[in-house]
């Protein structure tokens, strides 16, 4: 059982010809609503891939939460200790995407800065996830608590205590999150994955790359969630056993495969998915 404690938001979507300049309106965009948050995200799509989850969150005492929850409940992951808070906003993420589906987001977090330490510490927790969308404090408590595979997603960049780094065993960032974080990523002597967009992304250990694979060619619609399919799926193949090389090729196909469909649970895909990708390209 993978145990996700992370955010939980509704991702409010503007496609538009292209991304805004500052002071600049971009119109004739269309609008659409999609639950995200990067660790209901995660969670759906370790999920998707086959692992066995349930996620710690926080969500407001309003109508978004039903919507932010929706492709959870019905993708069977497990929400029993997902908080309903009074007088807090589920989290919203404002998404501007461009035609080349690159974006710029802003994000509100409501209720995730709700999130506790208290909230974990009753609970059995095997393997674990956890993004920085949430108190760092709640996710050194979980990781603590933790007794198999610690992943912790280092997104976005924020100052954190080495404690935390100190719990992973598999780090992952994007290239901006590494060059923030540089040398102290590598201090532990975890996993490290570098995501580098439509390059691929490189695995280190040590200090040392271990690992690199590119992505199949595919047609992209829309980036969001690209890097938190990537990080879920790099989990749940090193928690089957995968070799790192293997392990890093299947994470980068499930994360191209999430750029082929708009939004970012609506893209996550299936396992079956991935495995026919991966034995055609």
């Amino acid at each position: 059982m993978i145990t996700v404690v992370g955010s939980i938001n509704l991702d409010i979507v503007a496609t538009g010809p292209h991304l805004p300049r500052p002071g600049e309106t971009v119109t004739n965009a269309r609008l659409a609503r999609h639950p995200g948050g990067k660790g209901a995200n995660q969670a759906l799509a370790a999920k998707r891939l086959g692992a066995e989850v349930q996620l710690v969150g926080a969500v407001g005492a309003d109508d978004m939460a039903t919507e932010a929850l929706h492709l959870l409940q019905e993708g069977a992951v497990e929400l029993s200790n997902v908080s309903h808070i009074n007088g807090e906003t589920t989290g919203a993420a404002l998404i501007a995407v461009s035609a080349d589906g690159e974006n710029q987001i802003v994000v509100c977090p409501g209720a995730n800065n709700s999130l506790r330490p208290d909230d974990v510490d009753f609970l059995p927790i095997e393997h674990m996830m956890g993004v920085l969308e949430v108190p760092v404090p709640v996710l050194i408590a979980a990781m603590r608590r933790a007794t198999g595979f610690v992943s912790l997603n280092l997104a976005p960049a924020l100052p954190v205590p080495d404690e935390l780094l100190a719990e992973a065993d598999l780090i992952s960032v994007n290239e901006t999150e590494a060059a923030v974080y540089g040398d102290r990523l590598h201090a532990s002597g975890a996993f490290v994955a570098v995501s580098l967009g439509a390059e691929g992304a490189v695995l280190w250990r040590g200090g040392k790359d271990i690992a690199l694979a590119a992505p199949p060619k595919v047609h992209v619609v829309d980036t969001v969630g690209a890097g938190d399919t990537f990080t879920a799926a790099l989990t749940v193949a090193l928690l089957e056993g995968r070799a790192p090389d293997e392990a890093l090729r299947f994470a980068v196909t499930a994360g191209a495969l999430s750029c082929t469909r708009p939004g970012a649970q609506p893209s996550l895909p299936s396992r079956r998915e991935v495995d026919a990708l991966l034995a055609t390209s």
